[in-house]
C-alpha cells in the first residue's frame, strides 16, 4: 500500500474516502475480477477492510487521484 502514497499527500478523512470510494463504484461499476471488485468482495463492505484503509486512508489510488482532484479545484 505505501507505493500509492504520495510524499506531500494530505491523510483522506475515512468519511470522506469511503464517500469517494462509492462514488467512483457507481461511475465505473464493479467488473469481476476488477481491483474494486476484489476490494468489495473480499472486505464485505467494511470500510476498515477495504483497499483505501491504508495509512491516511490513501491505500487505494482511484479514491486519492479523485480526492487530490477535488482539492486542487
Amino acid at each position: 500500500m505505501e507505493k500509492n502514497i504520495k510524499k506531500n499527500s494530505q491523510a483522506i478523512p475515512r468519511e470522506v474516502a469511503f464517500q469517494l470510494c462509492e462514488e467512483i463504484r457507481k461511475e465505473k461499476g464493479v467488473r469481476l475480477f476488477s481491483q474494486c471488485w476484489g476490494c468489495v468482495k473480499f472486505s464485505k463492505n467494511d470500510p476498515d477492510k477495504m483497499c483505501f484503509s491504508g495509512p491516511d486512508y490513501r491505500g487505494c489510488k482511484r479514491v486519492n487521484e479523485r480526492y487530490d482532484q477535488k482539492r486542487s479545484t
